[in-house]
């Protein structure tokens, strides 16, 4: 497979929701409200993690394009856990794509204690040879959920997927501590905004 050709289209999908998503930002900023998104990254799958992944779920490679959802990826990250609700009715309302599947993480949350909302769109790029509607996988949360996540995903990565016990339950551990962490800066979140506000202004003011 040429794997270059095969994944262009999910780098200019990626690359234009990045675009797209990030430029609410500016439209809060203007309308004087607090952004429910703080920060857009995203990544296409690399190329080994393509190949493990259709080895492990069963997935033929000339099926990589309906079978795999997360070829495409886009992160998107909240300050609060009620900005994910925001942010995924901004995604539901877009016209220019079409969410086919969501799955909650956070109201039921994974045994590993992983939350995040992971929203599957069909998005279409405009190519060389015409339209192609392609998958990507958005997926939503808070800083505290992102730290969280990165760490497991690097101790998946060094155990290979076989992390001992022992290491299993202070994660779990530090998924709950994460989320009260966030539950508790949503008590706070008017202060938290006032205080932000305060400061843009002041550094405006100082220009």
């Amino acid at each position: 497979m040429e794997w270059d050709v095969f994944l262009a289209p999910y780098k200019q999908a990626v690359d234009e929701l990045k675009v797209k998503l990030r430029g609410y930002r500016d439209l809060y900023e203007i309308a004087s409200k607090n952004s429910p998104i703080e920060f857009v990254t995203g990544r296409v799958k690399p190329v080994p993690s393509i190949l493990d992944k259709a080895k492990r779920k069963g997935i033929p490679l000339d099926q990589l394009n309906t079978q795999m959802q997360d070829l495409a990826g886009v992160r998107v990250m909240c300050q609060f856990v009620d900005d994910i609700r925001k942010v995924v009715d901004l995604i539901r309302n877009r016209t220019d794509l079409t969410v086919v599947e969501e799955r909650d993480y956070i109201t039921k949350k994974k045994k590993s204690g992983y939350r995040s909302y992971h929203v599957v769109v069909q998005y279409p790029v405009q190519t060389v040879s015409g339209e192609k509607k392609i998958l990507a996988e958005i997926q939503v949360r808070t800083l505290a959920m992102n730290f969280w996540a990165t760490i497991e995903h690097s101790l998946n990565y060094k155990y290979k997927g076989d992390i001992p016990m022992d290491v299993k339950s202070r994660l779990l551990r530090a998924a709950e501590a994460a989320f009260r962490l966030d539950e508790e800066m949503s008590q706070i979140r008017e202060e938290v905004w006032i205080a932000q506000q305060h400061f843009l202004q002041k550094n405006v003011d100082e220009e």
